[in-house]
């Protein structure tokens, strides 16, 4: 006896859908995968064949933990790849230049060549940056926008980013720096000399400095935030090792339920701060010469000048993704410039001596300014240099959401793109047999003559999407090691270990131990 024509029609729908589901599972996993492993391989692209789902990231992450599992000597040579990208490093060292990894069912095509990475900067609108739904738990705002967003929220925001602005934000800097410099001072008097792991006081003084330039807070009224926000970023990038079944990020694992507690605890911390700021602006008290007061005003200006239409200005939520890019990227990018920066001092006392006398020589014992730190000429070839050997991000990570063209390869949907910044910081070819010494001089007649006009030095990145903050970290930067130059004479301790990891940003893992000397 036949079934009923609507059972089976029922029947027939529900094979049909179980046959849909398979095949999108198979095309997912295997099919597309090796259709665009084949496309590279052809044009002679050249990596480890697809393996079923996981692709290199099991044995990236194992590399990675093995690398990280001790530290490396501190030499002449700062050739730190192998330790903080290990598995691109074997990859290009092993295929050559022209070759891809596997990010779980990904093919990511490392690009080095200056030509290509100038097209990708400039033509964003063609290579969209890849974004980790994990990641935005920790941060999000224009810097991960595309297209009219983007373009709207750079708008808005660049005004708290002029010249004039960030001269307005010294005071506040400079009584961040104090606090600091008064604390060491006091431990080096107590003993005449002080051993200290200057880390965590840079890490604090950056927070401070962000804190009160952003929201005209203390450290300490913003404390919980970074708390949370350097949590969030190593549960982040553990997690980003660990992603590879579909829709892991919604089971309710330790770490999954632990990283959307942090998020949720940040955003609402954050919302409690633009609350009071705009009840403090209606009652006329607030003020509009940090980040957030300019970010309001200029969103306000925004919206008034289109016809009060929201939907050109920032929403809330806009504004409390910018505040945490404000938190973590301000705070970031500074600490580790900073303190990489008095490593490679400690290790080269010539150039300690030469940053401080032109330090002297311009500033005397009087409070730095923001006219006299653009005669810094020595202090900016050394952080330069700095950003060259330890680039805050190690890599630069972009995909092409449509078939692309770049240089001689033509790059299908859904191929990511890594711009690895530190082995084209460190390219032989690129910047000589020195390549991984540290020489301050090759900056001496700026950027462009350094790189002979090719983009091979780009700590924050390039083209039209160059970071925003730049200017700001650099004055910043240039104000912190000014005030230690001041007043101490300072070496690595012999405890030091060199351990630079990719925790988001390229840090000590253990530290920086030093020794400081009263100047």
């Amino acid at each position: 006896m036949e079934p009923p024509p609507f059972v089976a029609l029922s029947l027939n729908f529900v094979v049909f859908s179980i046959l849909v589901c398979v095949w999108r599972v198979l095309n997912y996993v295997w099919l597309r995968p090796k259709k665009l492993e084949r496309c590279l391989r052809k044009q002679g692209l050249k990596g480890n064949s697809y393996r079923l789902m996981t692709g290199d990231m099991k044995d990236s992450y194992m590399m990675l933990k093995q690398a990280q599992s001790k530290p490396i000597n501190l030499s002449s040579c700062h050739d730190i790849a192998a330790r903080v990208i290990p598995y691109v490093h074997q990859t290009v060292k092993k295929y050559g230049s022209n070759s891809f990894t596997w990010n779980g069912t990904r093919p990511k095509v490392n690009i080095t060549n200056p030509e290509d990475i100038k097209a990708i900067f400039d033509k964003h609108d063609k290579f969209h940056k890849v974004v980790n739904p994990i990641t935005t738990l920790l941060v999000s705002g224009f810097a991960i926008y595309e297209g009219e967003k983007w373009a709207r929220h750079r708008t808005i925001i660049n005004p708290a980013f002029h010249a004039q602005k960030l001269k307005a934000m010294l005071p506040a800097v400079f009584e961040s720096c104090s606090d600091m410099i008064t604390e060491w001072v006091r431990l080096v008097t107590e003993k005449g000399q002080c051993e200290l792991d200057v880390w965590p006081y840079l890490q604090n003084l950056t927070g401070d400095v962000i804190s009160r330039t952003a929201f005209g807070s203390s450290y300490k009224e913003g404390l919980k935030i970074f708390q949370l926000l350097r949590e969030q970023a190593v549960l982040v990038t553990k997690a980003a090792h660990l992603v590879i079944i579909p829709g892991w990020r919604f089971l309710p694992t330790k770490l999954n339920k632990r990283m959307k507690q942090n998020a949720k605890e940040v955003q609402d911390l954050l919302e409690d701060v633009i609350n009071k700021r705009k009840e403090a602006t209606r009652g006329g008290e607030a003020t509009k010469d940090d980040l957030l007061g300019i970010l309001l005003e200029s969103n306000s200006k925004v919206i008034q000048e289109d016809g009060n239409s929201k939907n050109i200005g920032l929403s809330r939520q806009d504004i409390i993704d910018e505040c945490k890019l404000f938190y973590f990227g301000g705070q970031e990018t500074t600490s580790v410039l900073v303190v990489w920066t008095m490593v490679l001092l400690c290790q080269n006392p010539i150039w300690q001596t030469r940053a401080r006398e032109e330090v002297m020589q311009v500033f005397g014992s009087k409070r730095p300014d923001f006219q006299g730190m653009t005669q810094l000429k020595v202090m900016t070839m050394v952080l330069r240099e700095v950003l060259r050997l330890y680039p805050p991000i190690a890599s630069l990570n972009r995909t092409a959401y449509k078939k692309t063209q770049l240089g001689t390869l033509s790059l299908p949907s859904g191929v990511e793109i890594s711009i690895p910044t530190l082995l084209i910081h460190h390219n032989k070819n690129l910047w000589g047999d020195d390549a991984d010494e540290f020489k301050p001089e090759r900056f001496s007649e700026g950027v462009s003559k350094a790189t002979r006009g090719q983009i091979s030095f780009f700590p924050f990145g390039a083209g039209p999407r160059i970071c925003i903050g730049q200017n700001f970290a650099m004055m910043e930067a240039k104000i912190v090691l000014s005030l230690i130059l001041q007043h101490f004479v300072f070496e690595l301790s012999p405890s030091y270990a060199h351990a630079p990891s990719s925790f988001i940003t390229v840090q000590p893992q253990y530290g920086v131990h030093i020794m400081l000397y009263k100047r």
